[in-house]
């Protein structure tokens, strides 16, 4: 009740320290709702919208429509007034000393409090695809090289590391991992998902989800959902992908790290799927995202989204339109700045468009994870969310993450083939030629600070070209050691010597002779080629760097084939956000290296392996295509998408999706098979049979033959001869990496639920149907070393929504 002069008691009595919203030992829900009885419209709004402090109107921009779509124009004391939700990467958008950032953050956030009449501060966003996307930290290898290491645990210990870094600077929430089913490597962003396979993306995106999670940093996925099926891999095209395709392809891995990952966020695809923008498309964000998943964090709009429903789409009319039909779909910020979500949702609630139910929905869930966050607490003050309070130095690139950094390179390195060439000789002559062979950018994807932003400003500041080829190596703010540096440090008792030949881009062959004189008098050459990230045309990987075709960029294979014309055996190391078709140059290559944008360890940790101090241990999470135009398709096909006499078109990988070579040999026997109640026994002879609802066990000895330490990554895959809709010919259903010394056995098994082989069915619904299977146990896709053949019984089950997600892996 309001008194004569406006005010209200019982309001204001509950923005003092003692009201029950900030009493720590009331559960969670009880604060919440004390805390939205108090509120007014508009600070219940407040609450929905970031703000991104950072940009600069009269700067260049990193994204199309940053400052025409940003609040430029509005005082940031205005936007706070009645409170905030979030701060947009206050790191992340320029070069920022990290003591002094974390001074300034502190400063803003003590704003946001005391304008506000509630003081809740707002939650802090950042980028951290490669690592916390910031001047000095550490940079991890991309997301495609994570799905070449086939190691989770590997990929949670990065995520507890980022995590740590971020909250050690006041940063609560990561716009991280991307897990997206790469479904055309021709797309920009290929380089930022994990892989082709859901299973893979799945486990890899949920161990980082656990990572940043238990570092205390919310965890946001994206693109929720179709993103990466856009048409022709255009950028924001339409996706065409059919009910089945998203049910069995596109959302599993969404499921895993929510599940199994504790993500606390979702951010939605730019994308429209059948002509539904996945903004605005309430039976994405709330029917399957709450009511069948029943994820209860936030939504979170992908940058400027909500107003591209008015500006891309066309289905709103004006930003209150857009913001009605966001808000009404699900999501509960806009990001990274207020244009719809401001005014226009108060004017549509006063005008009765839509119901003040629907705000305090959204309030509640960002108020619910900053009371989970520990910012409503009465202990909570800015100088307790960061380091920065004493002045001490910062360092986000201690030698611990870097030693990761380079761990999670060696293990993503891919030895595609190897004609006895590989190890190179300590003493050896090498040319180490290619346009990447003595560039920082080989190592960094588009989401990597000095390829994000720094190399924006260079260009802005110097004059460089918009690719950002002369980018400093000291605005990353790391050591980043060039392919050539790491080459001349590992092989100190042989000769090293260097030459450009060409660019990434550029048609300009006259350096090509210079490079084939060095590989002509070495004993070896390495040709360095591949991708320059960059964003949105400033790169021939990244967002918004969609390629034609699966050629390598600009004359970097007549380099190739120039080299190979010496007769100097040549090894082709790639490093690369997508892979490219090589069946020109694979049956001459003395040996083929791929590496997806290791990292700032990356160099040292090629130079090992083309060493041999490391054995290669990478396997491939996208297939490798023969020719630029036999691809784009992924291992996961049904029948006729695969080689058949009916088209003269053959699709088949040169290097098919899991696999990768090693300087020692394994043998795999004895494989096994056991259910409950059954001992186990010998896989060849009969099926085993199963019900629609049971369980089965299969194993197998792995033995390490040769000479050297190895990790061998075995692959667990099943084949449905027989179904009721088309299915992949093979799929991914568990994995595990092994490492062995030389002579060590060790056995790895595979506890398989039904749920696993489950698929959506004629009705629309998934379905266990009996039926044979068999489960292949196999180095790829295609190099099957064993088959358990598997016959389930009983009557065609439904799955429901808890079904078993992934398959529980043993080594002894």
């Amino acid at each position: 009740m309001r008194t004569h002069d406006g005010s209200d008691p019982v309001a204001d009595a509950l923005t003092d320290e003692h009201s029950p919203w900030r009493d720590a030992s009331l559960p969670v829900s009880e604060r919440i709702d004390a805390l939205l009885a108090a509120m007014s419209l508009e600070e219940k709004v407040g609450q929905l919208y970031g703000v991104w402090v950072g940009v600069d109107p009269s700067g260049d921009e990193v994204a199309p429509h940053q400052h025409t779509l940003a609040d430029a124009d509005l005082d940031f004391n205005t936007l706070i007034r009645h409170g905030l939700g979030q701060l947009t990467r206050p790191f992340g958008t320029a070069a920022v000393d990290p003591v002094e950032g974390a001074k300034a953050l502190a400063r803003v956030q003590e704003d946001v409090v005391a304008t506000s009449r509630f003081g809740i501060p707002a939650v802090v966003h950042e980028e951290c695809l490669t690592g916390f996307m910031t001047l000095g930290a550490t940079i991890y290898p991309t997301p495609l090289a994570w799905g070449a290491t086939f190691n989770p645990q590997l990929i949670e210990q990065m995520g507890v590391q980022i995590g740590g870094a971020m909250r050690d600077v006041g940063v609560h929430q990561g716009l991280a991992p991307v897990v997206d089913v790469t479904r055309d490597p021709r797309w920009g962003r290929t380089e930022e998902t994990i892989g082709e396979d859901p299973y893979l993306v799945g486990t890899l995106g949920a161990a980082y989800s656990r990572g940043l999670r238990s570092a205390g940093v919310i965890a946001t996925l994206k693109h929720f959902a179709g993103y990466s099926a856009s048409t022709a891999a255009r950028n924001h095209a339409p996706v065409r992908s059919g009910p089945r395709e998203l049910a069995d392809v596109i959302l599993p891995p969404f499921e895993m790290a929510i599940r199994y990952g504790g993500a606390g966020s979702v951010m939605p695809s730019y994308a429209e799927i059948d002509g539904m923008p996945a903004t605005a498309d309430p039976a994405l964000l709330t029917d399957l995202l709450r009511e069948t998943w029943s994820f209860d964090g936030t939504v979170v709009s992908d940058y400027f989204a909500v107003s591209f429903l008015e500006l891309s789409h066309g289905v709103a009319g004006s930003p209150g339109e857009a913001a009605v039909s966001a808000l009404t779909a699900g999501i509960d910020v806009e990001l990274p700045s207020v244009r719809c979500y401001g005014e226009p949702v108060l004017e549509a609630v006063r005008s009765g468009v839509i119901p003040e139910a629907l705000v305090d929905q959204a309030a509640a869930r960002v108020l619910r994870q900053k009371c989970e966050l520990g910012l409503l607490d009465p202990a909570w003050t800015p100088a307790t969310s960061g380091v920065h309070e004493n002045g001490a130095p910062v360092d986000l690139d201690p030698p611990e993450a870097r030693d990761l950094a380079r761990q999670i390179a060696e293990e993503s390195i891919v030895l595609l083939s190897n004609e006895s060439v590989l190890p190179l000789a300590p003493e050896s002559r090498i040319a180490v030629v290619g346009p990447l062979a003595n560039e920082t950018t080989a190592m960094l994807g588009c989401y990597a600070f000095p390829s994000h932003v720094a190399r924006a400003e260079s260009a802005a500041a110097d004059g460089a070209k918009a690719d950002g080829t002369s980018m400093p190596a000291a605005s990353a703010g790391v050591t980043i050691p060039t392919v050539v540096e790491a080459m001349r440090a590992e092989f100190t008792s042989g000769r090293i010597d260097e030459a450009r030949g060409c660019d990434v881009t550029e048609l300009d062959g006259s350096g090509i002779p210079e490079a084939v004189d060095a590989a002509a008098a070495a004993d070896v050459c390495v040709v360095v080629v591949g991708d320059r990230a960059g964003l949105f045309g400033r790169g021939t990987s990244g967002e918004g760097c969609d390629a034609e075709d699966l050629h390598l960029p600009g004359l970097q294979e007549d380099l190739i084939e120039a080299l190979l014309d010496t007769g100097t055996p040549v090894v082709v190391l790639l490093m690369s956000g997508r892979p490219y078709a090589l069946g020109t140059i694979a049956d001459r290559a003395g040996a083929i290296v791929q590496a997806f944008f290791p990292g700032e360890e990356g160099g040292a940790a090629v130079a090992g392996v083309l060493s041999g101090r490391v054995n290669p241990s990478g396997s491939l999470p996208v297939s490798v295509p023969r020719r630029p135009g036999g691809q784009p398709t992924t291992y996961l096909a049904p029948p006729l998408g695969h080689h058949s006499e009916v088209s003269a078109i053959d699709p088949t990988p040169l290097f098919p999706f899991g696999h990768g070579a090693s300087y020692t040999t394994f043998a795999w026997d004895d494989p096994r098979v056991d259910g409950p109640g059954r001992p186990a026994r010998s896989a060849a002879g009969d099926p085993a049979e199963v019900g629609t609802d049971g369980e089965i066990t299969v194993s197998v000895r792995i033995a390490n033959t040769g000479e050297r330490a190895g990790s061998e990554v075995v692959q667990l895959y099943l084949h449905d001869p027989v179904a009721q809709v088309t299915r992949p010919v093979v799929q991914l259903i568990g994995y595990a990496k092994v490492p062995l010394e030389p002579g060590e056995t060790r056995r790895v098994a595979f506890r398989v639920h039904t749920d696993l082989v489950s698929f959506t069915g004629r009705s629309g619904r998934r379905i266990v149907e009996p039926g044979d299977l068999e489960l292949r146990l196999a180095r790829s896709a295609q190099d099957v070393r064993h088959t358990v053949n598997v016959t389930l019984t009983g009557p065609e089950r439904v799955v429901g929504d808890e079904r078993e997600l992934t398959a529980e892996v043993s080594v002894s």
